[in-house]
């Protein structure tokens, strides 16, 4: 594995959100190239698909290709729909697909299909198989890690062989199992898994009945923690929670920012997410797909290689997640303009803006 990381892969970073629109062309193509790029996303389930993904890819494919267009669409959760979808791209001949793709084993017959009719895939936010020209995502493992960390942390001396949630993604997603490898790489042998539950569609309705049998099981007094693999996951746990009377929630942990999970933090409702910075990786993605696009080696993009189960060496960008607690808001979501004060505390949420000093 060819392998760059910390302040390297910042720098990189960096240069593709600075990067000028000539560089991309050098002898003017930025101005004259035309094609079309294909952007399919998984799911409307996760918001961050319709309100970060989709507008970042499209604003940032428009700087670097101005006569570039993008051709979207959205699985809904549905791998067969998401073939379908692939096969719509392949026949209105788009030159580079960026795909998220709902069921990484289920697309691999689709991706096949881009590969012969000579249209590139750069796999995003998770590594779909099949012949894929480039890979974009976070760390996953550290996902977890930094979920696990969270959670010993907020659990306090309760951590000490505890009762803890597990709830998990979607069992066909490999990110999922890298999120969960991450976190019980840090939380095994000090808490007791008390029960564990994969997520289908990380979907907010299945994991509110999952946390609803845990609490039927367990009882209401004996979860000392939760580590819900998502903030749609962390949403349906406390809903339940709520359900079933409990004063006091244990400590939930999160992923992707959700602006309703920021506001269950600041609430005290759930104690943590983890912030992965979408418009770098929108950035890395459209990136690579314009430069395979124009043909070009994406050698000069990528920042390391991964290997998936069925190719080897991808050229990848792996981007460093960061956990976001109630203390770090400001430094984090809002220093990075994801979300105003303004957004994140409305009306609802003034006076625990007050008290958590991001609003006077």
């Amino acid at each position: 594995m060819r392998t760059c990381t910390g302040p390297a892969v910042a720098a990189i970073v960096a240069g593709f959100m600075t990067m000028p629109l000539a560089a991309c062309g050098g002898d003017g193509r930025a101005e004259t190239d035309s094609f079309a790029v294909g952007l399919l996303l998984p799911s409307r389930a996760v918001p961050r698909s319709e309100q970060s993904d989709k507008p970042l890819i499209e604003k940032r494919l428009k700087e670097l290709c101005p006569r570039c267009t993008l051709e979207y669409a959205n699985a809904e959760n549905d791998a067969g729909r998401q073939q379908q979808q692939v096969m719509s791209m392949i026949t209105k001949r788009v030159r580079v697909l960026i795909l998220d793709a709902a069921d990484t084993r289920a697309l691999r017959s689709s991706v096949q299909e881009a590969d012969k009719a000579g249209i590139p895939v750069v796999a995003y936010d998770r590594l779909a198989e099949g012949p894929i020209s480039g890979y974009v995502s976070f760390d996953g493992a550290q996902v977890g890690r930094l979920q696990g960390e969270a959670l010993l942390k907020a659990m306090g001396g309760k951590a000490n062989g505890g009762n803890v949630v597990m709830m998990n993604g979607d069992p066909t997603s490999a990110n999922a199992a890298s999120f969960r490898r991450g976190a019980m790489s840090v939380i095994t042998g000090k808490v007791k898994i008390a029960r564990s539950y994969d997520t289908v569609d990380w979907s907010s309705e299945k994991a509110h009945a999952n946390m609803s049998a845990a609490i039927a099981a367990l009882g209401p007094d004996r979860i000392g923690g939760v580590l819900a693999a998502n903030d749609s996951i962390a949403a349906g746990v406390i809903s339940a929670l709520k359900v079933a009377g409990v004063g006091k929630l244990p400590p939930v942990t999160g992923q992707d920012a959700d602006l309703d999970a920021v506001q269950r933090i600041v609430k005290g409702e759930q104690y943590m997410t983890v912030y992965k910075p979408f418009r770098a990786e929108a950035v890395a993605a459209v990136t690579m797909a314009v430069a395979l696009g124009r043909g070009e080696d994406l050698r000069d993009v990528a920042t390391t290689t991964t290997d998936s189960p069925t190719t080897k060496r991808i050229p990848s960008v792996l981007l460093t997640p960061r956990a976001v607690t109630i203390g770090n808001i400001k430094q984090t979501l809002v220093k990075d303009g994801v979300y105003t004060i303004d957004r994140i505390c409305t009306r609802e949420f003034r006076p625990a803006c007050y008290k958590a000093g991001l609003a006077r």
